[in-house]
């Protein structure tokens, strides 16, 4: 049964969304991804934040561009946390999105991860889950011992071939 919702407006939110559903997987969470536009079908939209609940989601990663409103929205409904992604975007870079996300009435929080921050937004729901799931902390503990090895690793090569040759 999955923990985690992904949601987006559209599928050129696909890139981002992927590395959220990739560290998820990676993890082994459980997760259902949906395309679901809050705008061009409300009541679908409604439909799924309202049942969100009932089917077991324990956390909502909700992508958006623009004015950004699947993440507010999903928010509004769903009493449990919600992560949103602010894509980037060709008019405003993307600052468009995060200030719609960020920028959420009193008593309606969204977590907000970096524009395009898919994996931080998966990252993020992990360790949401894993205040209850020893399993999963250890798991994350695991994930953060890796990325120090891949520093040490490009460290040591660095002090190996010096500065000049590191790129080539």
């Amino acid at each position: 049964m999955p923990k985690v919702g992904i949601v987006m407006g559209s599928d050129s939110d696909m890139p981002v969304m992927a590395k959220a559903a990739d560290v998820l997987t990676q993890l082994g969470i459980a997760f259902e991804m949906k395309i679901i536009s809050a705008h061009r079908e409300p009541d679908v939209f409604f439909e799924y934040a309202k049942t969100a609940e009932e089917r077991g989601l324990k956390v909502i990663i909700a992508g958006a561009g623009m004015a950004a409103h699947l993440p507010g929205m999903c928010a509004a409904i769903f009493p449990m946390p919600v992560i949103g992604i602010p894509m980037h975007t060709a008019s405003l870079g993307g600052r468009d999105s995060l200030y719609s996300i960020v920028q959420m009435p009193s008593g309606i929080p969204v977590a907000t991860v970096a524009i395009n921050g898919g994996a931080n937004a998966g990252l993020l729901a992990a360790k949401i889950l894993a205040v209850s799931d020893d399993a999963l902390l250890r798991k994350l503990k695991d994930y953060a011992a890796g990325l120090k090895a891949q520093v040490e690793s490009k460290d040591a090569r660095l002090q190996e071939c010096g500065y000049e040759n590191y790129t080539k």
